[in-house]
């Protein structure tokens, strides 16, 4: 399907997103003010039959700090920012220090670190060699800290149960030939 046509169902569902994009792309912008290097630019794309559109495309931000807007809030938008550090430590203070924790991810091939990130890492989506943990929908969503919206995640068990009305049922089934009602509770013996 056509990108237009894609967009055309999207906006008789949802409407424009004109003002998602503006802010996503004063992020962009503000992050390359602050010397972050734009390694892939997307606010300049433009859709096949759409070109009156509102189009941001992914935009790759190298040589973020911590206290560049494109780092401390959540954007919502196609824009991945790459920090530097030295050490692995440093990076896992970096991530548990931030004050949200939807995803993050770690490239290795040293099946320790993997393990140690996926323990002490603060966040509620994980990705170990794989570039965005993306939610599927038998994982919970939200992240973690003031990245979850709302009292529970979306999905995964937590929406299920969300949904789900729990029923305890203990029984015991007697051989027919009991005679009589036996009121004891079940023993293990």
């Amino acid at each position: 399907m056509p990108l237009f046509d894609a967009w055309l169902q999207l906006v008789a569902l949802w409407g424009d997103c004109v003002h998602q994009l503006d802010k996503v792309a004063s992020y962009i912008d503000a992050g390359e003010a602050d010397g972050a290097k734009v390694v892939v630019d997307g606010r300049n794309v433009t859709a096949d039959g759409g070109a009156e559109g509102f189009w941001l495309g992914p935009t790759l931000l190298d040589n973020v700090t911590p206290d560049m807007s494109v780092y401390t809030d959540e954007i919502f938008g196609p824009v991945l920012s790459v920090l530097r550090v030295e050490t692995y430590d440093e990076a896992l203070e970096l991530i548990n220090t931030n004050p949200y924790g939807n995803g993050t991810a770690i490239f290795t091939n040293d099946g320790g670190a993997a393990r140690r990130f996926q323990n002490e890492v603060e966040v509620g989506m994980v990705g170990i060699n794989v570039p965005i943990p993306v939610p599927m929908a038998y994982y919970s969503f939200g992240g973690w800290k003031a990245s979850l919206f709302g009292d529970s995640h979306a999905h995964g068990m937590d929406g299920v149960n969300f949904f789900t009305r729990q029923k305890a049922i203990t029984s015991r089934w007697l051989d027919p030939s009991h005679g009589g009602i036996n009121l004891g509770f079940p023993e293990n013996k």
